[in-house]
């Protein structure tokens, strides 16, 4: 009995869109958009229209409200909407915020030597940030950039 009842959930889950069968992140949380085209609308729908069209797969935008398939996000510009969850990724990357153009370092503090420089508008993938320093890999080149200086970082990865 107890088999068979094994069998019956699994089937259940099984049948279910893959983005309801796994458990939704809190929100809010940091993803990518992964899509080389995505539309962002006015609502979680496709009958809703579309306000935007984002052309640039790897942006990394804040996740603020789940629904079933479907995430309303905030982009670097400080615009939200709906995005189909199929769309985004949870890869973290950062944006290099508007400015000057920034050092990245070979190490976490501001006297290691340089390794590279960024401009503004430059995407990196983040594998971590902490103490205001993330390490960021800009196609293959890698170093350590101020979290202040990148969209994609929470404010507590931002404090030294």
């Amino acid at each position: 009995m107890k088999r068979r009842t094994m069998l019956a959930v699994i089937a259940v889950i099984l049948s279910l869109p893959f983005s309801q069968a796994v458990a939704q992140k809190k929100t809010p949380y940091w993803a990518t958009i992964s899509a080389g085209q995505a539309r962002m609308r006015t609502g979680p729908g496709r009958q809703f229209p579309a306000n935007w069209l984002y052309q640039r797969a790897g942006l990394p935008v804040r996740v603020i409200e789940t629904y079933p398939n479907w995430r309303k996000i905030e982009d670097p510009d400080g615009a939200t909407g709906w995005m189909q969850a199929n769309l985004l990724t949870d890869d973290r990357a950062g944006l290099v915020v508007k400015g000057e153009i920034r050092t990245l370092r070979e190490a976490p503090n501001g006297s290691a030597r340089i390794v590279w420089r960024v401009e503004p508008g430059v995407i990196g993938k983040l594998s971590e940030c902490r103490k205001g320093w993330c390490k960021i890999d800009v196609r293959g080149k890698l170093g350590y950039i101020e979290a202040a200086a990148l969209w994609g970082v929470d404010p507590v990865e931002r404090e030294p």
